[in-house]
């Protein structure tokens, strides 16, 4: 999957993953590899990113949004 995090300041994050964890509006919620389209709004929390060799980064979020579309996830976040 290929995954991309961007704030209105910077571009955050770009690359191969294989988790990504989201502080959605209610709750946590994972995406993995064929994951179903979505969208989702984010809450404020700690993103949490899995590259494929196994590890992992956090990333602060304070809100925003994400979409899934065909193994590429998207995230505008504050």
């Amino acid at each position: 999957m290929k995954l991309d995090i961007t704030s209105p300041d910077k571009h955050i994050f770009s690359g191969e993953v294989t988790l990504v964890q989201l502080p959605g509006s209610d709750g946590l919620f994972e995406i993995l590899h064929n994951h179903a389209p979505m969208i989702a709004a984010l809450g404020k929390g700690k993103a949490k990113v899995q590259t494929p060799d196994g590890k992992q980064q956090f990333f602060d979020i304070r809100g925003g949004v994400c979409e899934v579309r065909d193994d590429i996830i998207m995230v505008l976040a504050e």
